[in-house]
């Protein structure tokens, strides 16, 4: 019999704290479906109870020194996250970058120390440094490099723009007013971890996905046949008919304005 293949982690670096009552809330659960009642996403439903951590992905608290209390497991999120106390007693939840420690200082204005954690604008970051959390619309928000173990490389400024490296290797224009934060997100060992069996998918709640092929002719265009009968067609479908594999899907339209440099493929 094999052995079971899961991998699990090492949370001791953890906090051992209820998450902050304040700064939580209960979503329902949809399972997939849309208010009709009909299963809309495939593949999804069960899943342990969990509650939805607040993250202040802005920069609402500026000039404004916290002191990181706690850090903290996210079920919703991959990357791990810190619950900040300000001085004026304030609590807020942000992503943990790396190295970042209970009892470090970290501040956001607009121009701040080179450490874990700091926030400031992309015009006073150097050059090299790996930065997380990005904004594209200054005050909107961080929108990029959000997950974990990824982070961004500063490698140049040119007039009101940054030139940034994504995680995707993709070389991207920001402009200089946007913020982003130093570091890059924590947790970067969740690529090499193995669930091992159906049973925690299942926790995650993720049901199975069938095979079209397995199916019949009725339920999917690849279904029917004997044995491992090839799908029949020019290219592979949808289970409703439409193409799949490598056919664009964004209905808005894109510009290739702000991007420099296309991601390199492996």
């Amino acid at each position: 019999m094999l052995k079971n293949q899961s991998t699990k982690e090492d949370f001791k670096m953890l906090t051992k704290k209820k998450p902050e009552k304040r700064l939580v809330l209960r979503l329902q659960q949809k399972a997939g479906r849309a208010t009709s009642g009909r299963i809309t996403v495939r593949h999804k439903g069960g899943g342990a109870k969990k509650l939805y951590r607040i993250i202040d992905f802005g920069q609402e608290k500026l000039n404004i020194k916290a002191k990181v209390i706690s850090l903290e497991y996210d079920p919703y999120r991959t990357s791990f996250i810190a619950l900040l106390e300000y001085e004026n007693g304030d609590k807020r939840y942000r992503i943990a970058p790396q190295h970042l420690k209970v009892g470090d200082d970290v501040i956001c204005q607009e121009k701040a120390d080179l450490k874990p954690g700091n926030r400031m604008k992309l015009k006073n970051i150097p050059v090299g440094t790996i930065v997380y959390n990005i904004e594209i619309i200054p005050g909107g928000g961080g929108k990029l490099a959000k997950g974990a173990g990824t982070g961004a490389e500063v490698l140049a400024h040119e007039g009101k723009y940054a030139h940034l490296e994504m995680p995707s290797t993709e070389v991207r224009q920001i402009l200089q007013e946007c913020f982003a934060s130093v570091g890059a997100v924590s947790r970067p060992e969740k690529r090499y971890m193995k669930l091992g069996k159906a049973g925690r998918a299942r926790h995650r709640g993720r049901r199975p996905s069938v095979r079209g092929t397995a199916m019949v002719p009725a339920d999917h265009p690849h279904g029917g046949g004997e044995g491992k009968a090839p799908i029949g067609l020019k290219y592979p479908k949808t289970p409703w008919g439409k193409p799949a594999l490598g056919v664009k899907t964004r209905k808005r339209r894109w510009t290739d304005k702000y991007i420099i440099q296309r991601r390199r493929k492996k």
